[in-house]
């Protein structure tokens, strides 16, 4: 991992960042920002800083969806030029998992990129005297922002190595520590959590910096706090702690009435040629070039009156007649009637959380706390959605299916069902579409990893 969390790649995250910055003539163009900011960090260094990390937290989005969607059956990825999609990722024939390709080594390093990037940050206001260029409630409002981010980054790389691990302690690139467990992991992502609430808290009514629109709502210290106990709730979840959940889910933005489900925290993304677009987006009726297709069960699974499934759009063509007709698309064995439609332009925004997954994280924690407290959730979901209210049995067992079928539609391509099934012991029951595929429950820790 160290080729990929060095200080230069610091460098590389601002001068792409999400916020303009003042073009400056340095002496030595590998590691200029480095030097500079541990000597005298400015209120303009600091916004450019944070623009350098919210840019690398969106860099390798695409290859991270695409194994969660793919291994957990969501959809296939199609690309003639690369089969890993559909022979890797699907475990086709005698294919396994490489430690040493894109698909892991891209995501891996770009969230470790993010974690450097805002840990150097810390590491210059730590170090320096800046009292008189920020107020001490600035300084612990940005702790507590930053601390947030390298929580939700470590979780998604524990997200793809899952049993098999992943490094906490990063802060010192030439001295980093061990791999630790998943339990251990999700234990110190926790810690992490709570120590930046705790900044948040006592971080004054505004950060020492602007956000994206992607933040709308959730820009000042406070209400971003809610979104560090959404992420807290989550991996509370994870951790099979729902009296925890709860307990988070408090202090977050969910409200159980008045919801607008989508209201949350967001990537952005724009066509702006300094600037990054939506990964996740590829036009209707694509070729096997580049497409994204539904795996058929989530239209047969659904609810015929389930207005989730506008998230998947069903491929057509026109026949010599003029007629519309159907396009399946068929690629190495796989065929599908319906593109993924999660996104439907290529600045769409990504969520990062939003309130329809902590209103199903309220439902999940009180399966075997509150039932009818779980029906309630879920049946908002589910009206949402346009569906009948849930009728089914009230024990724990078939209170369990329906949050994870609910789970299944509303985060759709959103990379959490591989991780929902995962984690109730359920990957035996994703759908097989060739005779020799496999499910794998992880990916392999990078090679670079033992270098």
């Amino acid at each position: 991992m160290k080729k990929y969390i060095t200080k230069s790649l610091l460098a590389l995250s601002i001068c792409a960042g999400l916020y303009s910055c003042d073009v400056q003539e340095y002496s030595d163009l590998n590691n200029p920002e480095v030097d500079a900011f541990e000597e005298n960090l400015t209120r303009g260094d600091l916004q450019d800083l944070v623009g350098g990390v919210l840019y690398s937290s969106r860099v390798g989005l695409g290859n991270y969806f695409d194994n969660c969607g793919v291994i957990g059956r969501e959809y296939y990825r199609f690309s003639s030029s690369d089969p890993r999609y559909t022979s890797d990722l699907l475990g086709g024939e005698n294919a396994v998992l490489d430690n040493n390709t894109f698909y892991i080594t891209t995501p891996w390093a770009a969230r470790y990129r993010t974690v450097k990037n805002a840990n150097l940050i810390l590491g210059f206001i730590e170090e320096q005297d800046l009292s008189a260029i920020f107020t001490e409630e600035e300084l612990t409002a940005t702790r507590g922002f930053l601390n947030t981010m390298i929580a939700h980054e470590l979780l998604l790389n524990l997200n793809l190595t899952d049993e098999g691990g992943i490094r906490i302690d990063v802060s010192d690139e030439a001295n980093l520590g061990p791999i630790v467990s998943k339990e251990q992991a999700l234990a110190a992502i926790k810690s992490i959590l709570n120590e930046a609430s705790l900044d948040l808290n006592a971080g004054g009514s505004s950060f020492p910096f602007f956000l994206t629109n992607g933040f709308a709502g959730f820009s000042t210290p406070a209400r971003f706090d809610e979104i560090n106990n959404a992420l807290a709730a989550r991996v509370a979840a994870y951790q099979g702690d729902f009296p925890e959940v709860l307990n988070a889910l408090q202090n977050s933005f969910l409200e159980i009435n008045g919801l607008d489900l989508n209201q949350g925290v967001y990537h952005i993304f724009t066509d702006d040629q300094t600037d990054i677009l939506n990964p996740m987006f590829f036009p209707t009726n694509s070729s096997t070039a580049g497409a994204r297709i539904a795996q058929p069960s989530f239209i047969t699974d659904a609810e015929t009156s389930d207005i989730r499934l506008n998230k998947v759009a069903l491929r057509s063509a026109t026949d010599e007649d003029g007629n519309i007709i159907p396009n399946p698309l068929t690629l190495d064995g796989l065929t599908g009637e319906y593109d993924v439609f999660r996104y439907t332009s290529n600045v769409d925004p990504i969520p990062i959380i939003r309130k329809e997954e902590l209103l199903l994280l309220y439902a999940e924690a009180n399966i075997t706390i509150n039932p009818m407290e779980a029906v309630t959730a879920l049946d908002i979901i589910r009206e949402s959605a346009g569906l009948d209210s849930y009728a089914g049995a009230m024990d724990a067992a078939s209170l369990t299916d329906e949050m994870l079928t609910q789970r299944r539609y509303s985060l759709y391509a959103e990379g959490h069902r591989w991780i929902d099934v995962r984690r109730y012991n359920r990957l035996d029951e994703l759908p097989i579409d060739r005779a020799n595929d496999d499910v794998f429950s992880q990916f392999p820790i990078p090679l670079t990893e033992n270098q």
